[in-house]
């Protein structure tokens, strides 16, 4: 059975399209798995960090993106499957073994524009269709193809982020150990729910996962304390805290510019290659239980 995540924070700057990223080649790199990227930012980032600007940028000319996807749909088109016809297959920089693989579904700055329009999606003539509805009408048949699905969610509730949690199992929340980064948190876990309650879908937090972690700052330490804690006193309000923490360095952040070359995880990841296993390692023994 497919996981299916969506990584989502309400807050950007918190490193969510990195840990993304990172993740799909641990798990392709690290586990053999076959793992499918769809970015919903329109932003592009993990769009260029995996198939780097160039080829994006023949992509969007080429109407091969998720914005292609969603217009089609506002013209009444919104076939199962409809997400075959833009993935891209053999993404990312580094080399995987067999049976490893990363696809993508790339997002487009359109993204913009047409959620503004998805209110207009046609209903189809037994009034099922839904505007949060496009892309698991379009994926469903898709994801079976993979072991495991991210989802890079833009820093809002908007309708197309709507649309990831409708294709989703899970919500994982990445955050910088701070106030202002932790404190829509509940709001988040709240919509969630709510969301998944109106939609009729089975969809949980799988939890919160410290990102640019500053080993040295007492902040970050006592606010990772903090919710580990309040998880303790409020589990349905505030998900787990996965022990393994992302620290903020410089090394992550060249990680993210695409090479022309092939590398190894620990080549492109370098140190923190290691950290990236290990919350690979949690994050599928909690989708095993």
């Amino acid at each position: 059975m497919t996981d299916v995540v969506s990584v989502i924070n309400l807050k950007g700057g918190v490193g969510k399209t990195t840990l993304t990223v990172a993740l799909a080649e641990t798990f392709a790199a690290e586990f053999r798995k076959g793992v499918l990227v769809i970015d919903l930012d329109p932003q592009t980032n993990a769009t260029v960090m995996l198939i780097g600007e160039s080829e994006w940028s023949d992509l969007n000319k080429e109407g091969r993106t998720l914005a292609h996807v969603f217009e089609r749909a506002l013209a009444g088109s919104i076939g199962e499957g409809s997400l075959r016809s833009i993935v891209v297959e053999g993404a990312s920089d580094v080399t995987l073994p067999y049976p490893g693989r990363i696809d993508l579904v790339p997002s487009s700055l359109d993204l913009i524009t047409v959620e503004e329009r998805l209110h207009l999606v046609p209903a189809g003539p037994f009034g099922a269709v839904r505007p949060f509805d496009v892309l698991w009408r379009g994926g469903k048949n898709v994801i079976g193809d993979y072991d495991l699905v991210l989802i890079d969610c833009p820093p809002s509730l908007g309708t197309i982020t709507l649309n990831g949690l409708r294709l989703s199992r899970w919500v994982l929340i990445p955050t910088i150990p701070d106030i202002l980064s932790t404190y829509g948190i509940p709001q988040i876990v709240s919509r969630v729910r709510r969301f998944a309650e109106e939609a009729d879908v089975v969809l949980s937090p799988l939890g919160i996962v410290a990102t640019r972690y500053r080993t040295g700052l007492s902040l970050h330490l006592a606010t990772v304390t903090e919710l580990r804690a309040k998880h303790g006193l409020d589990p349905r309000n505030w998900p787990r805290v996965f022990r393994t923490v992302i620290p903020d360095g410089v090394a992550i952040a060249k990680a993210a510019e695409r090479t022309v070359y092939k590398r190894t995880l620990k080549q492109k990841w370098d140190r923190h290659a290691a950290e990236f296993i290990a919350l690979a390692r949690e994050i599928a023994a909690e989708l095993e239980r």
